[in-house]
């Protein structure tokens, strides 16, 4: 396990950058739209109760390494590939029945999942890019691509296969895009009016990863949440880009391309050269 100050030193790798240039690219590249009206392809509706009805299996399929799909509904919409960020109605369960993850556990209708970034377990990455917007299946995730032998102590055993139930309702465009880095806003307070620019400081937790390093970095994991001001150097560039104009309780979701994270030479063990990273953020406050 590597010392917390590691995951600093990667966070804040050494970049050498113009403020000035990201402040102005920002006005004169990004798209917004509303969040509210952010959803490039929207399926069907959140059903509460639709994960806990019973329906036939449509279409089946095996895969060498023990995962199941099979098909309940059949959406027509896009195929579902890395990089892409849906809404999904899901509930996780255990041979005995025991519900053990899901959004309906946390009341919400749905959650926000990116692909191939490892939210979730080895199983999802695999299942999700066999299924399109719009589809509803039920998904055996063998224990080897869950939890495996570590499992989670007090909730999930070791060496169970899980059971994903899932709907996955709508495909999301970014709010927002700048030379690349791609912006999900999912919750806001708009009576937050403080903007981050060049003028001040961000307080923010992160969890970060690249599709080889699933969270190699969790500030909630230490307590410990980032603090940058828009003038530091050593700030990973497309991150900063990606953050003017947030607010405090802003939540979202940053996807930075390689060329504006660690390039060609990628960091250490985490970061493989040419891996685009992911930010999950939530903003704690604009100062």
């Amino acid at each position: 396990m590597k010392k917390v100050w590691i995951y600093n030193i990667i966070f804040f790798l050494i970049f050498s950058c113009s403020t000035k240039d990201f402040e102005n690219k920002s006005k004169e590249n990004d798209t917004v739209v509303s969040p509210n009206n952010s959803s490039s392809e929207k399926s069907v509706d959140p059903d509460i109760n639709i994960l806990n009805k019973k329906f036939n299996t449509i279409e089946k399929k095996k895969f060498d390494n023990g995962l199941i799909i099979e098909w309940y509904q059949k959406g027509d919409g896009a195929e579902l590939k890395n990089g892409d960020v849906v809404q999904i109605d899901y509930k996780v369960e255990l041979n005995n029945g025991k519900i053990v993850d899901g959004n309906q556990l946390l009341n919400r209708k749905s959650l926000p999942f990116i692909i191939g970034y490892g939210m979730q377990t080895k199983g999802w990455d695999i299942a999700l890019k066999e299924l399109k917007v719009g589809d509803f299946a039920r998904i055996l995730i063998p224990s080897p691509l869950a939890r495996g032998e570590v499992g989670v102590k007090g909730l999930i055993p070791k060496n169970a296969d899980n059971y994903l139930y899932i709907r996955i309702l709508e495909k999301v465009n970014p709010i927002r895009t700048i030379d690349g880095c791609k912006v999900w806003l999912f919750e806001e307070n708009k009576s937050n009016t403080i903007k981050f620019n060049r003028n001040n400081r961000i307080v923010m937790h992160a969890m970060v990863s690249t599709p080889s390093s699933p969270l190699f970095v969790n500030t909630y994991r230490q307590n410990k949440p980032f603090s940058f001001q828009f003038s530091d150097n050593g700030v990973v560039p497309g991150l900063k880009k990606s953050l003017i104009n947030s607010k405090k309780a802003d939540r979202m979701y940053i996807l930075v391309p390689s060329k504006e994270a660690y390039g060609s030479e990628g960091y250490l063990d985490f970061v493989k050269p040419n891996e685009d990273v992911f930010y999950n953020i939530f903003v704690m406050d604009v100062q």
